[in-house]
């Protein structure tokens, strides 16, 4: 794998924009769980086990009809969960290679965790596909309105999974609010706010030249961040520890973490960075 970092730093330095692509792998390392397959995902919420309940079950709008308080515990604790997630120094990481290139960098990614905004990424910079947990919406779509869940604090009793705490109110007409996130079956998903993200980074697209994507974590269950990566014009890095397959791209795969990996990539970029200095 060492011999694969200069050849990545190579293609940083004849990048001029940095398209960071992120799924789920991306936070394991900041401690978040990973919900692949329904053993992962009953390891993390053994509540929804018990209840053989899974992920494409609990995530969806039929949950919060059918079962609010359950739905609402599942998200709620996931909420808190990210509020108070330190992200691991490997977003810095990406952060420092964007920054470095004459077009930057912007983020395109399938986690509504708000990572990338607490590790300091710029917000106008992001396009997060699958929506936001930090934002709401109408249960209903009453209005095609999104509003930031700050001021709402869920309290979850985790043995059942349960919200203990007022839901939270939609403010038009007082029904359940709902995460502002695209789940399963969702036809009442308001993209209102994901819209504007992606014309923003189409924008930014066509004034790149030379581009350089690096995808961490995307897996092919849930494939939306893979087929963004690959259709793309630029070489691609593709980190990744069980499906690292480059398919028909050009680049470099490792099959590797993604703090492991980013940290052995800008050592090669230092590296490369004290070698042109030296000659």
């Amino acid at each position: 794998m060492l011999s694969l970092y200069p050849r990545c730093a190579e293609l940083i330095d004849h990048a001029d924009g940095l398209l960071i692509t992120a799924g789920a792998g991306m936070g394991v390392d900041s401690g978040l769980p990973d919900f692949r397959g329904p053993q992962g995902f009953w390891g993390a919420y053994p509540a929804l086990g018990r209840a053989r309940i899974r992920f494409e079950g609990i995530a969806s709008p039929a949950a919060f009809k059918t079962h609010p308080r359950l739905a609402w515990g599942f998200y709620g604790h996931r909420l808190t969960l990210y509020r108070t997630t330190v992200p691991h120094e490997g977003f810095s990481i990406l952060r420092r290679i964007g920054e470095r290139l004459t077009n930057g960098y912007f983020v395109f990614t399938s986690n509504v965790d708000g990572q990338f905004q607490r590790a300091g990424f710029d917000e106008q910079r992001i396009d997060e596909c699958h929506g936001s947990i930090h934002h709401l919406q109408c249960l209903e779509a009453c209005a095609n309105e999104i509003w930031p869940a700050d001021d709402w604090h869920p309290a979850v009793e985790e043995e059942h999974c349960l919200l203990t705490s007022g839901f939270p109110e939609c403010p038009n007409c007082h029904g359940i609010a709902r995460p502002n996130i695209l789940m399963f079956g969702d036809w009442g998903w308001v993209d209102r706010r994901n819209a504007m993200q992606s014309r923003r980074l189409n924008a930014w697209l066509n004034t790149v030249e030379h581009l350089l994507v690096i995808e961490v974590g995307a897996g092919t269950h849930i494939p939306t961040v893979r087929m963004m990566s690959e259709s793309q014009r630029g070489r691609l890095i593709r980190i990744n520890p069980t499906e690292p397959e480059l398919g028909l791209a050009e680049g470099v795969s490792i099959a590797g973490g993604a703090l492991e990996a980013l940290r052995g990539i800008e050592q090669a970029l230092d590296d490369r960075q004290a070698q042109g200095a030296q000659s």
